[in-house]
């Protein structure tokens, strides 16, 4: 057998070049580089180990394993994890880090990453597997365990872990590895701890080992029994409604759905993550479902007395705490490639298969089937009202300082149809999710099952990525369009060097509320009188936050002193016109140009409108606040109407 000498490291990268992911839908064929590029901040964990390997792919080939620069750990996972998302998990990128802060600067990536089920690989150094020089710096030492390091901190929070503590180790640790990422059902976070002296390590590496190699996406079939049971169901339920999830749209299931939907007339409500499994104004559309939801798809889940999941994992904030569906006989069908997800709710009807694939056949079950004019009239009528809502709000002009509303309108109005929303925290990802008029599949991205603030502008960073790829390949031009606020541009902002750098066209909009708007509202309507969610001066003596000055900070300065192009829209009559013409500007700027940040400031006490839903949020049993007796008199109201929902 030939074999190469190299180091553990140096073998990891070329491994990795080397990799491609191969899928089909339905005759659509496609190869892929599966890891493109690594992100990586060095120090004395990985500077001689993967930075050297990298030094020397970068010199030998550039386009084996392109190197790209963060500035901070967290944001570059997030940035793998944009990527991801936007190419339906067929591609990810790497993450080198050095050891200690550096390792655990990821651990919240990590755990997005795993929550959402997207891929990211995960490379943190660790401490020395000789222990030649013990401690060393930044080392954790525990005296009842001596074997712990802190990336044992990621065995939780990712999908795979394994430790490299011998150069043989690393073909099994990878195999593995990227067997889980490339794996619908149980891709997450894939960490694979590196101790710095076995990076640098002789290794005998196989040729086989260093070859192209081929990873073949799994789209199990659903069993015909399975869509027999649940065709038969379909047929005899008088209101069914349909929840789509992000698991349509990594599925590529958007045009079977429209088919099913389509022919048999049933609403179909989305979940934050399958936003775009329908165009905003498909007749059987009904919107977001839920918590964050519209009237007219949590007034016809109220109703359902069956419910047909797809793709989606029952967040809380889909089942509004599981007060959502109200019908006595509800039963739920379930379509999920995890089972974990398959069996929720104590489903008697799970078919764990690939969405699209079970849909073709569902399709085929359910030939001729129509659901009743009853439901289809109910479907028209509340669509109808909501969508006079959302019309309302975004057209009511608040001055000097607009709504929220009026800026969602505004950005959505100016975005082409195929450009791509950003956002993950705060009060935009509900607000969005409500009343953001979806015209494209790839339009929507909010990250929102860990809801981390910071994500918006790393994970925009890597959908940009993704959609210059996908231009390059003959595919459409898109504008990435990041919506975030204050507080979580404040989290992560410095990612916009990278963009700097790297002269990526990334559109901001920096909406300025001074404060946490959606925690005030949530403390507001709990009691607690948004205690501790403004950016005021300090009361010493008081020692509040809540009732002092504006703090004198100025954002927009803030992105120009990071070298952003900033447009400033002022308070007034026109910030909406303002603001329109602002995105238009953006939108003009030359690819390569690098970010343009637009601020514009906003009433945090202007809410969107009503879901007519609920979220469980415990309040304080006993208080002397008067506020908190009240709120807590609402929730026991809330909470008897939760259900089990076994069905």
């Amino acid at each position: 057998m030939s074999t190469r000498t190299m180091t553990v490291a140096q073998a990891l990268v070329e491994f990795l070049g080397n990799q491609y992911t191969v899928d089909k839908v339905g005759t659509q064929e496609y190869r892929g580089r599966l890891i493109p590029g690594t992100f990586g901040i060095f120090g004395h964990g990985n500077v001689a180990g993967v930075g050297q390997a990298l030094k020397q792919s970068q010199a030998l080939d550039p386009t084996l394993m392109p190197y790209y620069q963060g500035r901070n750990e967290q944001a570059q996972s997030h940035q793998a994890v944009g990527y991801a998302r936007h190419t339906r998990r067929r591609a990810t990128y790497a993450v080198s880090t050095s050891v200690g802060p550096g390792s655990t600067n990821l651990l919240t990536g990590a755990a997005l990453a795993t929550t959402n089920r997207l891929p990211v690989l995960l490379l943190p150094s660790d401490v020395f597997a000789t222990r030649a020089a013990d401690p060393v710096l930044q080392q954790l030492e525990r005296p009842d365990a001596y074997d712990v390091s802190v990336n044992d901190a990621f065995r939780p929070l990712s999908r795979y872990f394994d430790r490299v503590s011998r150069p043989e180790q690393l073909f099994s640790a990878l195999f593995n590895g990227l067997r889980v990422l490339t794996d619908p059902a149980d891709t997450g976070a894939v960490t694979i701890s590196l101790p710095q002296d076995v990076q640098a390590e002789l290794l005998e590496v196989p040729d086989e080992f260093l070859a192209p190699r081929e990873w073949r996406i799994r789209r199990p079939d659903a069993d015909d029994e399975d869509i027999r049971r649940a065709a038969a169901a379909i047929k005899a339920a008088k209101n069914p409604l349909i929840i789509a999830g992000g698991g349509v749209l990594y599925a590529f299931a958007e045009g079977e759905l429209a088919r099913l939907a389509d022919a048999t007339g049933i609403p179909v409500g989305n979940t934050q993550a399958g936003v775009g499994v329908l165009p905003w104004d498909h007749p059987q559309s009904v919107g977001a479902v839920g918590s964050t939801g519209t009237t007219a798809a949590n007034a016809l889940a109220a109703n359902a007395d069956l419910v047909i999941g797809i793709g989606t994992r029952y967040e809380d904030f889909t089942t509004a705490s599981r007060t959502a569906f109200q019908n006595p006989g509800v039963r739920f069908i379930n379509i999920n490639v995890a089972p974990l997800d398959a069996y929720k709710h104590g489903t008697a009807l799970p078919i764990v298969a690939d969405a699209r694939k079970a849909l073709v056949k569902l399709n085929a079950a359910l030939g001729g089937y129509r659901a009743g004019g009853g439901l289809e009239s109910l479907l028209a009528t509340e669509k109808a009202r909501w969508n006079a809502i959302v019309d309302d709000v975004f057209d009511t002009r608040h001055t000097p300082l607009p709504s929220q509303n009026e800026i969602i309108g505004a950005t959505n109005r100016a975005m082409d149809p195929q450009d791509v929303v950003v956002c993950a925290a705060g009060s935009l990802p509900g607000d969005l999710h409500k009343m953001w008029r979806i015209r494209d599949s790839f339009g929507y991205h909010v990250e929102y099952a860990f809801s981390c603030m910071g994500y918006e502008i790393p994970g925009g960073l890597g959908v940009k990525r993704a959609a210059i790829a996908e231009a390059a390949g003959g595919g459409v031009q898109r504008d990435v369009v990041v919506m975030v606020g204050d507080g979580s541009y404040l989290m992560m902002h410095t990612e916009l060097v990278t963009a700097v750098a790297e002269g990526l066209k990334l559109i901001v909009v920096l909406i300025q509320n001074h404060g946490y708007a959606s925690i005030g509202a949530l403390s507001e309507s709990l009691g607690s009188q948004r205690f501790g969610t403004k950016y005021r001066t300090h009361d010493a003596e008081r020692q509040t936050f809540d009732d002092g000055e504006k703090l004198p900070i100025d954002l927009a300065l803030n992105a120009e002193s990071l070298g952003v192009k900033v447009i400033r829209i002022a308070p007034g009559e026109n910030v909406v016109a303002d603001l329109e013409a602002a995105v238009a500007v953006a939108k003009a700027a030359p690819e390569g140009g690098g970010p343009v940040l637009i601020h514009v400031e906003t009433d945090p006490l202007l809410d969107a409108p009503d879901s007519e839903s609920w979220w469980d949020v415990p309040v304080s049993q006993t208080s002397e606040l008067e506020s908190t007796q009240q709120a807590f008199s609402t929730y026991t109201e809330n909470k008897a109407r939760q259900r089990p929902l076994l069905g």
